[in-house]
C-alpha cells in the first residue's frame, strides 16, 4: 500500500534530540510490512519554506503520489486545516493523537478535519462516538521490537528511570534517594542528559528495575509544598490525567522488569503482578522497589512474562493491521 507519512524526522524537529517516535515506530514497521512509505518532514519543510508553502507542498505531494493512506502526527499550529480538508478528495487521511486525554480542546478541533484519528484511551472509541465523533481508533501505542529489545548484558543498577524531566519526578527520585534507593536518571532535562537510542535500550537491559513514573500535576500536599516550581507547575498544568504511554511496552519489549505507576486500562494490556508491577503512591514505590530488589526470581519471571506478551499482542506491527482493518483499507 501506498503511504504518505506526515511526522517529524526528529524528535520535536531538533536534530540533537534524535530520531523521532513516529520515525522509529511507525516509518520502521510500515516498511518492514512490505508497504511503500513516503516521509513527509513537516518541521524540516516548515523551516525551509514557511508555513504557507509548505501546507501547499504537502497538497501538491498528495496530489501527485496518490497515496492510499496519510498518516499525520500534529504538533501545534503547522497545519492549515482548509489543506487538510482537500486532501481528503486524494487520500485517506488519519490523525496519531498522543494526548488527547489532556489536549482537550486542541485534538477535539483537529479531530473533525480527519477521516480517522486514533486515541490511546481504553474508553475513547466510545466517549468520541457520543460526541458523535464516530471515527475514533483506540491505538494504545505499542514497540518496534527490532529497536526495544533484550540484549545480552550484566546489570550495572538496581533501578533506573529514563525520560523527560518533570518536577514531580525529580520530587519522586529524591524522596527515593532520602530513602537509600539510588536511581540512574537520563533524558531531557536531566544531568545525564538524552541517550542515544541504542544507549538507552542498554540501560534498560543494565537495570533490576525500570521505573515508569508520572508526569502528570500531582496534587499531593507534600510535593506542592516542596517548591515554588512544584505549586506553579500544578497550577499551570493542564495534564491532570495519567494515560498509557509507549514506554509501557518499550519496556516490556526489552524483556527488563517494569514497575509503572497505575493507569486506567493497564491490566487490558499486560496482567499486573504476572506481566508489569505497580505502585500507586509514593510510599508504595519505596516498598515495591524494596520488595523487588530482594527477588531475582520473581522479576525475571515478571520480564519474561511480560516480554513475551509483548511480543505476542502488543508491535507496533499488530497495530497497525488493527487500524488499517478499521479503517477498511486492508482485508481481513
Amino acid at each position: 500500500m501506498k503511504i504518505l507519512l506526515v511526522s517529524m524526522r526528529h524528535d520535536y524537529g531538533d536534530a540533537s534530540r534524535g530520531d523521532s517516535y513516529d520515525y522509529c515506530n511507525v516509518y520502521q514497521p510500515l516498511l518492514d510490512l512490505g508497504h511503500k512509505v513516503t516521509f513527509f518532514d513537516y518541521m524540516a519543510e516548515l523551516k525551509e519554506l514557511g508555513r504557507n508553502e509548505m501546507n501547499r507542498k504537502l497538497l501538491a505531494t498528495v496530489e501527485q503520489i496518490r497515496p492510499r493512506l496519510s498518516w499525520f502526527s500534529l504538533y501545534t499550529d503547522q497545519f492549515d486545516p482548509d489543506i487538510i480538508e482537500k486532501l481528503r478528495a486524494w487520500t485517506t487521511t488519519l490523525c496519531f493523537f498522543y494526548d488527547d486525554t489532556w489536549r482537550v480542546d486542541y485534538t477535539r478541533f483537529w479531530m473533525r478535519h480527519f477521516d480517522f484519528f486514533t486515541t490511546p484511551d481504553v474508553n475513547g472509541e466510545k466517549k468520541y462516538a457520543a460526541l458523535n465523533l464516530p471515527n475514533a481508533i483506540h491505538f494504545p501505542f505499542g514497540c518496534n521490537e527490532r529497536l526495544y529489545c533484550k540484549m545480552d548484558v550484566p546489570k550495572k543498577y538496581d533501578v533506573s528511570f529514563v525520560g523527560g524531566w518533570h518536577p514531580y519526578r525529580e520530587w519522586i527520585i529524591k524522596r527515593l534517594c532520602r530513602a537509600g534507593i539510588l536511581v540512574e536518571v537520563a533524558g531531557h532535562g536531566w544531568r545525564r542528559g538524552t541517550l542515544s537510542h541504542h544507549d538507552m535500550v542498554t540501560l534498560f537491559n543494565e537495570s533490576r528495575i525500570n521505573l515508569n513514573l508520572s508526569n502528570s500535576a500531582s496534587w499531593d500536599v507534600r510535593y506542592l509544598t516542596s517548591s515554588f516550581r512544584a505549586m506553579a507547575n500544578r497550577i499551570r498544568s493542564s495534564k491532570t490525567i495519567e494515560q498509557l504511554k509507549a514506554r509501557h511496552f518499550e519496556i516490556n519489549s526489552c524483556g527488563t522488569f517494569q514497575l509503572s505507576f497505575y493507569v486506567e486500562g493497564l491490566e487490558q494490556y499486560y496482567e499486573i503482578g504476572r506481566e508489569i508491577a505497580i505502585y500507586t503512591n509514593p510510599e508504595d514505590l519505596l516498598i515495591q522497589i524494596r520488595r523487588y530488589l530482594k527477588n531475582d526470581e520473581q522479576r525475571e519471571l515478571i520480564a519474561r512474562a511480560g516480554h513475551q506478551r509483548t511480543l505476542a499482542e502488543h508491535t507496533f506491527a499488530h497495530r497497525l493491521q488493527r487500524a488499517f482493518l478499521r479503517m477498511g483499507i486492508i482485508d481481513g
